[in-house]
């Protein structure tokens, strides 16, 4: 069991369903001070209610002065140790069909949301004994996938942001590292295993076929090893692990 020093305060982006939910649950079993920051508040309540997280912020990060303000008031109940950037959103096209507008919304979710998440929570982190910072990428920031490329180069940016970040912070007690799932169980994947099934007449286990082909586990990844991955990272015992990208995906590389 990683154990997190002195009941740190996380902030996890993105955590009112998949991923970021069980992040969020996570963290505060291993005894982190949680909040949830999203933009659905029915759902944000929901996770405090159910013990996931503490409290929550609302803001959608591609909404620099929302995100600002949002870390701002999480702040304000205890100083941020820990941020965990984990909002995003995927979307399919072929480059030919990709349009500009498609390039920009993957950028300003996937890349610029972790901008701006870390803008704001870092100046105020400096000034803690203990931080961390981890964003979940994708292995679409590690290799190509067709017909995702605005996804695949958002998620290439938020990688090279993670790299270039921790060696700045390399002198600090702030690491700053990527988990990189491969397709994961969640209610996003399950959307698109529909969209496979309705386009091709598959059943879904030929689907899932599909979709973890390039796993050679090949299986979906589940919320819970991406979580168990992210509070390590968050623990003690990785002080000396910054700028990675470490993959969570059956082997795939």
């Amino acid at each position: 069991m990683v154990e997190l020093p002195n009941s740190p305060h996380a902030v996890v982006t993105g955590a009112a369903r998949g991923i970021g939910r069980q992040i969020a649950l996570q963290m505060t079993g291993a005894g982190a001070v949680v909040t949830a920051l999203g933009r659905q508040t029915a759902a944000l309540e929901d996770l405090v209610a159910h013990g996931v997280a503490h409290s929550y912020v609302t803001a959608d990060v591609t909404d620099q002065a929302a995100v600002v303000a949002a870390m701002r008031e999480a702040a304000a109940r205890q100083p941020i140790d820990i941020l965990i950037a984990n909002a995003g959103a995927a979307e399919s096209a072929s480059f030919a069909k990709s349009d500009a507008a498609l390039f920009r919304r993957m950028m300003d979710v996937n890349f610029m949301g972790v901008v701006h998440s870390i803008q704001a929570a870092l100046p105020a982190m400096r000034e803690r004994p203990f931080g961390r910072i981890v964003v979940i990428a994708s292995t679409a920031g590690l290799k190509g996938y067709a017909y995702v490329s605005a996804y695949a180069a958002a998620k290439h940016a938020a990688i090279g942001l993670v790299r270039s970040l921790a060696l700045e912070l390399a002198s600090t007690r702030i690491t700053v590292n990527a988990v990189c799932p491969g397709f994961t169980d969640t209610d996003l994947v399950a959307g698109s295993l529909d969209t496979i099934m309705k386009k091709t007449g598959r059943d879904r286990s030929a689907a899932v076929a599909e979709l973890t082909k390039h796993n050679p586990q090949g299986r979906l990844i589940s919320p819970t090893e991406v979580a168990d991955t992210v509070l390590w990272l968050c623990g003690e015992g990785a002080g000396a692990v910054t700028g990675q990208a470490i993959a969570v995906a059956g082997g795939e590389i």
